[in-house]
């Protein structure tokens, strides 16, 4: 007697906004799970000669870049179909839904390619303008976050997420905050608002693990007024605010998703592990035209139009233990 076919496998059932409570952090373990796959994708790149060229920005884009997209856009569409995926390489100019993810497969190229292991891989799932389940690996120090609900952290073990466990925000240290700013991107609105604070060291730290490493109560604040994209931020901020901290616009206004008329673009924010020091910060309510926005314009030749100096060498970000 033949033997049945096996039956084939049930389609993943799609999902619809909203979302309930409860499966958010099952959907920000998957992300994890992804994000993890992606970064292996990296690791096999980083250290060598990764091919890539110049986006019109200014920019690199790389092989990398490329591949660790087209896994994280195929792994969304097996588990989430239905849902866009907008994504900073192949897919930028999607339009938004009720429901739909940010993603940037390789946060801090120019780093990447540099040899630092300061970058990671963002995946968000966004409802409506605000984020409901995130993740963010960083392949190259061994730990990824995961929030839904609530904020976690587990080390990365051989390219996949171990045990998690609960992450949140410090009390600001009375010796003064820990700003982490940027290896490449300072300027002076960010500097001014800095200079409103007190400050007790200023840390340099690359790409969006900024937002998790205050997350995780390594650090205070991350204040940004040059420009930046959704994707650069979505998931980094809801880990963040799962964590208990906040990341506010101008005014103290919470930051939103989805601004496809924009192209996807983010003004000032500052992303803060506590609300106490949110009313002493003067973000300008638009972010500085780059040196690269006056270059395409014909401005670069201008007086004073140069690209921002190369910040010192970051400290020391902690990895996790390697099993």
């Amino acid at each position: 007697m033949t033997a049945p076919l096996p039956s084939p496998a049930a389609a993943p059932a799609a999902l619809t906004a909203p979302v309930p409570e409860p499966l958010r952090d099952r959907i920000a373990e998957q992300l994890a799970e992804i994000a993890c796959e992606a970064g292996r994708i990296l690791r096999g790149y980083h250290g060598g000669d990764c091919p890539h060229v110049i986006k019109p920005d200014g920019s690199p884009a790389s092989l990398a870049d490329t591949r660790s997209e087209e896994l994280i856009v195929a792994a969304l569409s097996r588990a989430f179909p239905g849902i866009p995926v907008i994504a900073e390489e192949t897919c930028c100019a999607v339009p938004p839904a009720p429901l739909f993810f940010l993603v940037d497969p390789l946060d801090g190229t120019r780093d990447f390619l540099a040899g630092s292991e300061q970058y990671c891989v963002n995946i968000c799932l966004v409802q409506g303008d605000r984020p409901i389940a995130s993740a963010l690996a960083a392949p190259g120090l061994g730990r990824v976050w995961a929030a839904g609900t609530s904020a976690r952290e587990a080390p990365i073990r051989e390219g996949r997420p171990g045990a998690f466990h609960p992450v949140g925000v410090r009390t600001p240290p009375a010796a003064g905050l820990v700003a982490l700013v940027s290896r490449r991107h300072g300027d002076s609105d960010t500097d001014a608002c800095l200079e409103r604070l007190t400050i007790g060291e200023r840390r340099v730290a690359s790409s969006a693990l900024k937002f998790c490493l205050i997350a995780a109560g390594e650090a205070d604040l991350y204040v940004r007024c040059a420009p930046t994209m959704e994707w650069d931020t979505a998931a980094g901020d809801h880990v963040l605010t799962m964590a208990g901290g906040r990341v506010v616009g101008p005014g103290g206004t919470t930051i939103t998703y989805g601004h496809h008329a924009r192209f996807y673009r983010n003004g000032p924010f500052a992303a803060l592990g506590s609300a106490a020091y949110r009313d002493d910060l003067a973000l300008p309510q638009h972010s500085a035209i780059s040196y690269f926005d006056r270059r395409r314009a014909g401005e670069g030749n201008q007086e004073g139009a140069k690209p921002g100096a190369t910040a010192p060498e970051a400290a020391a970000i902690p990895r996790a233990h390697r099993g």
